[in-house]
């Protein structure tokens, strides 16, 4: 069996300003002690690039460009905006208000692939 992914972490200087932001962006909550649960695709999707070393993690929004709006009004920087892969997914690409690369994938129901 397959080893899971049991945490991740975000970092930058100031955390209550980045938890404020991901808790006005996505909806998560932080409890006390500055950690939060959020739900998970399962099995959840990774892949291996040839790119320069750089860690994205991709959150399932109903409407990227929409998303990408309250990003920027919350603080966020767009990277690139929403594009599609044609017949696979469509996604755009952020960086939080530490700098931290992340990214968007449009999800529309069960049926969505995610790269």
């Amino acid at each position: 069996m397959a080893q899971p992914i049991v945490f991740f972490d975000i970092a930058g200087p100031d955390e209550l300003a980045l938890g404020r932001f991901y808790s006005s962006v996505f909806g998560w909550e932080l409890d006390d002690t500055g950690q939060f649960g959020i739900p998970v695709a399962t099995p959840i999707k990774g892949a291996i690039r040839k790119d320069p070393t750089e860690q994205r993690i991709y959150v399932g929004v109903p409407d990227v460009s929409a998303c990408l709006s309250l990003i920027e009004q919350s603080g966020g920087t767009i990277d690139v905006p929403r594009f599609e892969v044609p017949g696979v997914v469509v996604l755009g690409l952020f960086r939080d208000p530490a700098g931290n690369p992340m990214g968007l994938v449009e999800m529309h129901g069960a049926s969505v692939r995610i790269p």
